[in-house]
């Protein structure tokens, strides 16, 4: 059982993760963060490793990848960055990012070195389901890592099944099929959805992502799931000039 697993057997509500982007404001920034994040009652966090192509996020995390790209963040930097990971940081970290960076690095040598410097699990958004289950789903489980699935407003409950069977950590809701950073829609149509899988009885937890800003949008989401997770805001946040200060004053607003 690694981390993440065991943080979702022992705490079931009021989880809270946060997202930045490595190498960014600096490219020395990437453990800083972890640790001030850790310090400050994150429960597990993700670490995004940049594209040049991130289509997924909106113009916050687009603007953070692109300043670690020209900071010089790779894979290759960010493994090295985490080789001493564990000396500080106890919470679970995983790593989420595109699915062409991962294989151009190679599949089996990300689960290695994800497995040698501590990381929990991934959350690859465009590695589709079946290409994981063939392909490299032995992989993840042999270095003890967790795959994280996508969920949209769009998934079909077959679809939702199926994810739930190749899970186990948790189950990444989103509140839209929109893009990163958008305010989370707490429609009538919105907590139809959220209630419509919390009531499907799955076997993983939810955590609930994109558009979590305040504490208010974080308790909206404590209604449906176990959790929520905060990433465009928190990025928005971040002083260059007072980077552990930025944190703890981010996170004085939910802990």
């Amino acid at each position: 059982m690694n981390r993440l697993q065991e943080l979702f057997k022992t705490k079931k509500k009021d989880i809270l993760s946060i997202y930045y982007t490595a190498g960014y404001p600096n490219l020395g920034d990437t453990l800083k963060i972890a640790a001030a994040l850790e310090h400050s009652g994150a429960d597990f966090m993700e670490i995004g490793f940049p594209y040049s192509d991130p289509v997924a996020d909106g113009e916050v995390i687009q603007a953070s990848s692109k300043q670690a790209l020209d900071n010089g963040m790779t894979l290759e930097i960010l493994f090295d960055q985490l080789k001493d990971l564990r000396k500080t940081i106890s919470i679970p970290i995983l790593l989420m990012g595109y699915v062409n960076v991962v294989l151009q690095y190679g599949v089996a040598n990300f689960c290695k070195k994800c497995q040698e410097v501590g990381i929990d699990g991934c959350i690859i958004p465009d590695l589709p389901m079946y290409e994981y289950e063939e392909l490299y789903q032995e992989c993840f489980i042999e270095h003890g890592i967790s795959n994280i699935f996508l969920v949209t407003p769009q998934t079909s409950e077959a679809r939702i099944r199926k994810i739930d069977g190749l899970s186990n950590a948790f189950i990444y809701l989103l509140s839209s099929a929109a893009t990163t950073g958008k305010n989370l829609d707490v429609s009538e149509n919105a907590r139809t959805y959220f209630a419509r899988i919390r009531d499907m009885k799955l076997n993983n937890p939810l955590m609930i992502g994109f558009g979590i800003s305040d504490k208010q949008t974080f308790d909206s989401a404590n209604e449906y799931a176990s959790g929520a997770i905060i990433g465009s805001a928190f990025v928005k946040h971040l002083d260059l000039n007072n980077l552990e200060g930025s944190v703890a004053d981010f996170m004085k607003r939910f802990r």
